[in-house]
């Protein structure tokens, strides 16, 4: 992670008949402080939780479940037509996993969900070694095939890209005829095992207003779901911040959470994802290389941010109790300069040629992870706003 910090000079002017007064020079921007900032944090962290995390792992577990059931329906009776429609739902899952980086903080991070649905590149040489395994494809056909494949196979033969090795050839749907029965297999499995992982991420967060029935999966498998096996969700937990019990020690700190997770995935697409391959590197560093949506992966990511920055997903978005209307408050140049950079990496990862996979070298490419790498460094400037309240 980049840790560029910029110094924000603050201040805090207060009435003659304030408690506590400080002077300060009458162009500094003015910050919230203690009740009041205690506040508008503690709702901002409220509406993150409620109508940016949960209506995007909701959205993630209800498509990943749907994955798994078509995947199982299609190893019975594989057809071009269901395929097709596999696809679709792949890449409808994919896009709320997506917009779900800017958060990986929490659960993602804790119980190791990331890098277990979510590495790459496949390792294509253990794969076909699993092709020829006879023993280990007849425990992934079982019942329980989800719970082997997501005890036995590791990371770099699960998730997504595992997935998306099986359904897509060359950005396109494979045929029926062009995945052999021993793929299916393996492809119900994993599929199965990213339900369960989804289904963890979404009632850690949510807890009991989860569906039951994920609820019932979590506990079957005995997945962790709760902080530190304590009795508060990801998201109670950040409800609560400031209060005993809870992880943040205040609810700034929650906000400065929040403001973490976008810095992080600001620079892992811009140097990884993108910086990785473009470099030279290492060019076999591609993203979702075989269904070609590399690009749409990291706006996706952007979008993540976007989302954690306003305050909610499209549809459930509430300016004023967001990061964005914060910041606005103390320091409305700060606030535009960071929609800008957003705005601008959307606009310059849209404009990278696409497949990524077959342009890595492309100088569009340095321009759209110079404008990734401008998103984390104006957050550390948030960062620092936040740090002096």
């Amino acid at each position: 992670m980049s840790k560029l910090f910029t110094k924000t000079i603050v201040a805090i002017a207060f009435a003659a008949m304030a408690l506590t007064a400080v002077s300060c020079h009458p162009d500094e921007p003015e910050v919230p402080s203690g009740n009041e900032a205690d506040a508008k944090a503690e709702a901002i962290a409220a509406q993150f939780v409620d109508h940016t995390v949960t209506p995007t792992y909701s959205a993630l577990a209800a498509k990943a479940e749907l994955l798994a059931d078509k995947l199982a329906a299609l190893k019975a009776n594989p057809t071009d037509a269901g395929i097709a429609e596999a696809c679709a739902i792949f890449l409808e899952a994919r896009s709320e996993w997506e917009k779900s980086e800017a958060f990986l903080f929490g659960a993602a991070g804790d119980f190791g969900i990331d890098p277990h649905i979510d590495s790459w590149p496949l390792d294509v040489t253990n794969f076909n070694t699993l092709m020829n395994s006879p023993d280990m494809l007849n425990r992934l056909a079982g019942d329980d095939g989800d719970v082997v494949a997501g005890d036995n196979l590791g990371n770099a033969l699960l998730g997504f890209h595992g997935i998306e090795y099986i359904l897509f050839a060359n950005g396109q749907p494979k045929a029926a005829a062009a995945i052999s029965a021993n793929e299916w297999i393996y492809a119900a499995a994993v599929a199965g095992d990213l339900r369960n992982r989804c289904y963890q991420l979404e009632v850690s967060w949510i807890g009991d207003a989860a569906p039951e029935s994920h609820i019932a999966k979590v506990e079957e498998l005995e997945l962790n779901s709760t902080v530190a096996g304590g009795d508060l969700s990801y998201g109670e937990n950040m409800k609560k911040a400031g209060q005993a019990g809870s992880t943040y020690y205040s609810r700034v700190a929650a906000l400065m959470a929040i403001v973490d997770g976008c810095k992080t995935i600001a620079d892992e697409v811009g140097t990884s994802k993108i910086g990785s391959a473009y470099s030279g590197e290492d060019e076999t560093y591609i993203e979702s290389p075989y269904s070609q949506k590399s690009i749409v992966d990291f706006h996706d990511n952007i979008v993540s941010i976007q989302n954690a920055y306003m305050g909610g997903v499209e549809g459930q978005r509430n300016e004023s109790k967001s990061l964005h209307a914060f910041v606005k408050e103390s320091d409305a140049d700060l606030d535009a300069r960071v929609i800008a950079a957003i705005d601008n990496a959307l606009a310059k990862i849209d404009a990278m040629p696409a497949p990524f996979v077959n342009h890595i070298s492309d100088p569009a490419n340095g321009v759209a992870m110079e404008a990734c790498q401008a998103v984390d460094e104006v957050f550390s400037e948030v960062n620092e706003l936040l740090r002096s309240i």
